[in-house]
């Protein structure tokens, strides 16, 4: 059998609430050795090895936490012993671990990132096939270089495009009009497609030191938003992501104030609404003074954005990444 490393942070499928019921619950209460014991038949997927990273809510999870665990899939890719990775994740931030994890491993072990919207104390909790089944996924060779992948209600995701679309459903992540890898059907892996786009060992970033990120900060537009925002942005971050109406969009006002930040400072032009592609626009940003998000959702821009500036502000290179990442 394969050997799997489970490296654990908390979230739901580790949360605990009154029993049998799915709301009002604290995440991150039980180890992952708990976890474990209420899923016996993981036993016969593979050898299980267990790190107990933190035991957070996924919104507490943050750049630093990022760093610590990319820095143990890398010591776990030096196992010559190990053969893949699962990390248990809260849902609600889930798909930005993914997307640094993505950009930033440099292996082509499988990683597979789960979680569940019901807490390990609900009936019918979701947490312990979806544990399953990330780990007969990372158990599998397919799964070798396809990048970080994610695995939830019986769908296989790429770490790049994964998207939380429901906060109360137990399918919580959609499949949008990029569509999923594959699907599970117990511990049976079914691929079928692949992205083609760079990532972990092909990534610009894959083997970068990181020790510290670049401070980027999201704003978002709305009707008569504040021009006083912006200010503040560019004085506290080093890059900015605005998280615009339709594809990209933003008043006249805020046009003319992002022409004036953007001699000294990158701004990336990203999107509010859930699906679409952000484009250069010749209304919006006449002179290209922003880099258009194309495919990333705000949140995951920033994440683009950080590792971009920790290489270079030159803004037709960090263009390109946006273009082809």
């Amino acid at each position: 059998m394969k050997s799997i490393v489970i490296i654990a942070t908390g979230g739901t499928i580790a949360g605990s609430g009154e029993a049998g019921k799915s709301a009002d619950y604290a995440a991150g209460k039980f180890k992952v050795s708990d976890i474990l014991a209420s899923v016996p038949a993981i036993q016969n997927l593979a050898h299980i090895q267990t790190i107990q990273l933190c035991n957070v809510d996924s919104n507490d999870m943050n750049e630093s936490r990022w760093i610590e665990l990319r820095n143990l899939i890398h010591q776990c890719d030096k196992d010559p012993q190990v053969d893949g990775v699962v990390v248990t994740h809260g849902t609600d931030t889930l798909e930005e671990t993914a997307f640094f994890l993505n950009l930033t491993i440099h292996t082509h072990m499988p990683v597979v990132l789960t979680g569940s919207m019901r807490p390990a104390t609900a009936a019918s909790a979701d947490g312990p096939m979806n544990l399953y089944q990330a780990v007969a996924l990372a158990a599998s060779d397919q799964a070798k270089g396809a990048g970080v992948l994610a695995v939830f209600s019986d769908t296989i995701y790429s770490g790049r495009d994964i998207r939380k679309s429901n906060s109360y459903k137990t399918d919580a992540f959609e499949i949008g009009h990029f569509g999923s890898l594959g699907y599970m059907r117990d511990d049976q892996v079914y691929f079928l497609s692949q992205s083609q786009r760079p990532h972990t060992l092909t990534s610009p970033f894959s083997d970068m030191e990181i020790q510290k990120l670049p401070k980027v900060g999201i704003v978002y537009w709305h009707c008569d938003a504040d021009l006083k925002i912006l200010d503040f942005m560019a004085k506290e971050y080093e890059g900015i992501v605005t998280a615009g109406s339709g594809s990209g969009n933003y008043g006249s006002a805020w046009k003319e104030h992002f022409h004036k930040l953007a001699k000294e400072h990158v701004i990336v032009r990203s999107s509010r609404v859930a699906q679409g592609i952000v484009f250069d626009s010749s209304f919006f940003d006449p002179e290209r003074d922003t880099i258009p998000a194309f495919t990333f959702s705000p949140h995951k821009a920033r994440i683009l954005l950080m590792l971009a500036l920790m290489k270079t502000r030159d803004k037709q290179q960090i263009r390109y990444w946006f273009e082809t990442l």
